[in-house]
């Protein structure tokens, strides 16, 4: 006994003279190692630690296998679990021979994976784990998913962008989704959180990776995390103790000193680890940091200090988890002594687990030496390897399965993980700035909006989306006043400050950024989005020149498109700042926005639908193409007011010159009666000027004393007036050669010629009044019966010009389509689109003999001068699904009321179905019998149209689903309808009802 206390006082001696001597020097790696650890280190789990709960109980069970592994085990299996070695997935064979080495023969207890791919990955996993006696412990840093390391795997928001979220349930279940997506990769522990509290903005390395600079919301937002991984039998891994975030300097590189008193670090660094404590977190990861108020000894790093791991982390803060050390190549720690010194005094400090140690063999060799003079005795040995070892128990690694690797990539990239991206942006971003309720942008016919891009990074998403609510022109000039002078005309400015959406990456605004952005808000009512760190905001001196300031926190696609539908309301802003700005912001600020009924963008199964099936559509899509049923296709499907699939197929022509996309302009042929006349006979008889009895003798006074006299308006918009199906306009307007006639036609636009039917092809103004005239005087079918009729939709047209002294393409704009944001829709569209923005609809052979691009298809509509009743209107899928969405709403859309529901229901009614006539007053509806326009499969209150083009619009109230499909199935000649034989668009639409969920 003597001789073991003389051996322990001449150890202590020997440190106390190591320990002043090394005062105010670097540490020189070549130096013998001496501890100033005692011998003999009481086991900190026989400590009664009142609020600490028992983190893992293993049970009789557990610890059997573990006495019986530990007793198995030689002392070199032993040292070796005490090793996570790094390992790559995307390295060569020489990589992988000197793991599978460090594996054989060092006895390592884990390794933790760094870059490459997860089947690549799962391979090698497999690999290793099947040359070594005890499976391995599988470990990697994925703050922000695995795809912060990994290719073909997703990557979730920073932490910081977490920090701004106030539903803590969605963090948690980021949590969950992290966990299983781990455990599909066979590891058994996720290195995160990130728990630092980041009170310094010019910290170079956390940063984003912290939740904030508060104390509460930071712990808060890490137990959620943490939950949510340890709830799938994944540990989690709170880091980096004693505390990162109050430090400008990057450990990778340097040692940061953290200034802070005891006092300090306990109430503010320390508060989320004991709250984690608390719910049963399972390992801790030490930094390496200089922390004088926690260890003596100057520039010492944390990791090896045995104050900072047993006497504070273990002893006083009571945790009894597995102790990681951050990575022990790091320069904070690895510049300090040889790198089996520095291992080895890891260990001694109080780690269980030495991450990315370097020359494990030289650091095996030093513990052997360690342990045989009894610096390193038994019990210190057992204390570390008995923990991992119940740990790999309750990891399940004791009935160790390799990984399976079919289906890997689908198993890792699932759906839910978009749906849970598109939950987390939609509560996090920030609006900071609101004056005069500038957000959400309202009166979008009053409105003219540019865009200008700040910053480097990709802005695609942001004004596709952007351009899908409004017209957003993109305005673009280094010389500011040259860009003042283009932008004076607009009403709003959105500056959109983009910056590439990389880790580590700087995002800080530029001298020239900076002036740039002041200029254009000192002279322009403007709106700012930031796309990068709050902390970009720093360089400014004041707010006061922005209307609107929103913080997006992250240049990803999906915060571009959900600060877009910010913008214009369909979706509120409810995140809050994670960190403070300067004096003027403080943390917790954010205001609310008010929400619009607008369409939203999300995926499918945040609205109840399964995306896997709704990806049919795309091989029926490609089956008509490669079919030769049309050249070109968009199909667009939304519910509960979100738009879940929007995807173009094909080209313009055949010759497959022109991809189409999804801002394409299509000829919709006859959705131009429910798209541009019915909304506005809908408002008339909301005005009460009509109702469904009103004639058309009353309506227009040309019918008085004709045979449609006393037609009335159900009746007619019912196609239950006996009216014929059209009429042969167009030979009226023949010579006898069957050409166009010089009577109603010219080659070049003269007075009374300036209404264009084609290229070089001018019909005569009044031309449309014969046909009118025509129409007054065709005969009736004589009985009661259903019969389509294209009439019916010329002579509304007819009477709502008449009445109202405007045009009908005139009407439609500006009664709907500027409130509505339908900028892609017009009549007569060269007026105001790119040609090749628009596929060609046929090559007319019969009559003006060119190709249709840009003119309406319909000959009766080209003959009024491309604006009828019944046909005439081009636009895309978005534009479409705008008014039928404000259909499915009755009457309101963007928070403003068009007409009340009363009249949408007055419309939506089948007056006539039991007299065996599907249709509403003016809408379409679902077949009665075995055949009609629909699947068969929509709600008897469904409504809608089908266009001659190879076109339908179709919604449904009882499953809130909004269905567009557009072609051009009539290039290059109008001939078979192989599209509607082959029921392209009823499969589609049967596709969409198949994924719904609920």
């Amino acid at each position: 006994m003597k001789k073991i206390d003389i051996k322990i006082f001449t150890f202590c001696v020997l440190i106390l003279f190591v320990a002043a001597s090394c005062v105010g020097t670097k540490i020189n790696k070549n130096e013998v190692i001496v501890t100033n650890i005692p011998v003999k280190i009481k086991n900190v789990d026989s400590i009664a630690i009142t609020n600490t709960p028992l983190l893992f109980d293993v049970k009789l069970e557990g610890m059997k296998w573990v006495d019986s592994v530990y007793s198995s085990m030689s002392l070199e299996e032993k040292f070796g679990q005490l090793f996570m070695i790094a390992a790559y997935s995307n390295k060569d064979a020489k990589h992988v021979n000197s793991i599978e080495k460090l594996v054989k023969e060092s006895k390592v207890g884990g390794i933790i994976f760094f870059q490459g791919g997860p089947l690549r990955q799962a391979k090698l996993t497999n690999r290793y784990q099947s040359i070594s006696k005890i499976p391995l412990f599988i470990g990697v840093d994925a703050e922000w998913g695995l795809g912060m390391r990994l290719d073909s795997t997703y990557r979730y928001p920073w932490n910081m962008t977490l920090g701004a979220i106030q539903d803590l349930k969605l963090i948690e279940k980021l949590g969950v989704q992290m966990g299983q997506q781990s455990r599909r990769l066979g590891l058994q522990f996720n290195f995160a959180p990130v728990v630092d509290i980041n009170s310094n903005p010019k910290n170079p390395i956390i940063g984003f990776r912290s939740f904030g600079e508060d104390k509460f919301k930071v712990a808060e937002r890490a137990v959620s995390l943490m939950k949510g991984l340890q709830s799938q039998n994944v540990f989690a891994t709170a880091k980096h103790f004693p505390g990162h975030g109050d430090t400008s300097k990057d450990s990778h590189k340097e040692l940061p000193t953290i200034s802070s008193t005891k006092e300090s670090l306990i109430d503010i660094e320390f508060y989320p680890y004991q709250k984690m404590f608390h719910e049963g977190l399972s390992s801790v990861m030490v930094g390496h940091l200089n922390v004088p108020s926690l260890e003596s000894r100057r520039n010492y790093p944390s990791s090896i200090s045995y104050d900072v791991v047993t006497n504070v982390l273990q002893k006083e803060l009571g945790f009894k988890g597995l102790i990681f050390t951050d990575a022990l190549n790091m320069k904070g720690v690895s510049d300090f002594k040889i790198p089996s010194e520095v291992n080895f005094e890891a260990f001694m400090a109080g780690n269980d687990v030495l991450l990315f140690p370097e020359n494990v063999p030289a650091t095996i060799e030093k513990f052997k030496e360690a342990y045989s003079q009894n610096i390193l005795p038994e019990e210190r040995l057992a204390f570390s390897v008995k923990k991992i070892l119940k740990f790999k128990f309750k990891a399940g690694l004791n009935k160790y399965q390799s990984i399976v690797t079919d289906n890997l990539y689908k198993d890792l990239n699932k759906a839910e993980n978009e749906v849970l991206q598109y939950e987390l942006y939609e509560n996090a971003i920030t609006v900071l700035k609101n004056t005069n309720a500038i957000l959400p942008i309202k009166n979008l016919a009053e409105q003219k909006i540019a865009y200008v891009k700040i910053g480097d990074g990709n802005n695609d998403s942001f004004i596709s989306t952007l351009q899908k609510y409004a017209d957003v022109t993109v305005v673009e000039d280094r010389n500011l006043d040259s860009l003042q002078v283009k932008l004076k005309s607009f009403t709003t400015v959105i500056i959109g400050f983009h910056k590439a959406d990389g880790a580590f990456k700087n995002d800080d605004l530029r001298l020239d950024e900076l002036a740039k952005i002041n200029f254009i808000a000192q002279n322009n009512n403007v709106i700012l989005n930031l796309f990068s760190k709050p902390y970009a905001l720093l360089p400014f001196d004041n707010f006061d020149a922005f209307e609107g300031l929103v913080i997006s926190y992250q240049n990803s696609a999906i915060s571009q498109i959900v600060s877009a539908e910010l913008i214009f309301g369909a979706v509120e802003a409810k995140g809050k700042l994670p960190v403070s700005i300067n004096s003027k912001f403080k943390v917790n600020d954010g205001l609310s926005t008010e929400k619009l009924d607008r369409l939203g963008f999300t995926t499918a199964e945040n609205v109840g639908m399964n995306s896997e099936i709704l990806s049919k559509i795309d091989g029926i899509a490609n089956k008509a193409i490669n079919l030769k049923m049309t050249p070109g296709i968009q199909v667009l499907v939304a519910r509960k007011g979100k738009v879940i699939y929007q995807k173009s197929f094909g080209y313009h022509r055949y010759e497959k010159s022109i991809k189409v996309q999804n801002s394409d302009i299509y000829d919709v042929a006859s959705l131009t009666k429910i798209l541009a006349t019915l909304p506005n006979v809908m408002l008339q008889y909301d005005e009460q000027k009509i109702n469904l009895e009103t004639t058309l003798g009353t309506m227009s006074p040309v019918f008085k004393g004709s045979n449609k006299e006393s037609i009335n308006l159900k009746d007619l918009l019912s196609h239950y007036a006996g009216l014929a199906a059209g009429l042969s306009f167009y030979k009226a307007a023949m010579n006898e050669a069957k050409l166009p006639s010089d009577i109603y036609f010219r080659k070049s636009p003269e007075e009374n010629f300036n209404k264009r039917v084609g290229d070089s092809l001018y019909i005569r103004n009044d031309f449309s009044d014969k046909m009118v005239d025509m129409i007054v005087k065709s005969k009736l079918s004589g009985k009661k019966e259903y019969k389509y009729s294209d009439l019916t939709f010329m002579i509304l047209k007819d009477y709502l010009e008449k009445t109202t002294g405007k045009t009908l393409d005139v009407l439609i704009q500006e009664n709907f389509y500027r409130s509505l944001g339908m900028n892609n829709s017009s009549f007569n569209p060269l007026n105001n689109f790119d040609k090749n923005r628009i596929p060609p609809t046929e090559t007319d052979t019969y009559f003006r003999r060119q190709l249709l691009q840009g003119y309406v298809n319909d000959l009766s509509a080209a003959l009024e001068g491309g604006v009828s009743g019944h046909a005439g209107v081009f636009s895309n899928a978005m534009d479409v699904a705008k008014l039928m969405q404000l259909y499915l709403q009755k009457g309101s859309y963007g928070n403003h009321r068009y007409f009340s529901e009363k009249t949408f229901e007055d419309f939506n009614t089948c007056y006539f179905c039991a007299a065996g006539n599907r249709r509403g007053v003016g809408f379409d509806k679902p077949q009665l019998g075995s055949s009609g326009p629909t699947c068969g499969c929509a709600s008897m209150t469904s409504f809608g149209h089908t266009g001659y083009t190879g076109t339908m619009a179709w919604a449904d109230p009882e499953n809130q689903i909004v269905y567009v499909f557009l072609s051009n199935r009539t290039f290059p000649v109008a001939a078979e309808n192989r599209l509607s034989k082959a029921n392209i668009r009823e499969d589609i639409q049967q596709v969409i009802y198949e994924a719904i969920i609920n």
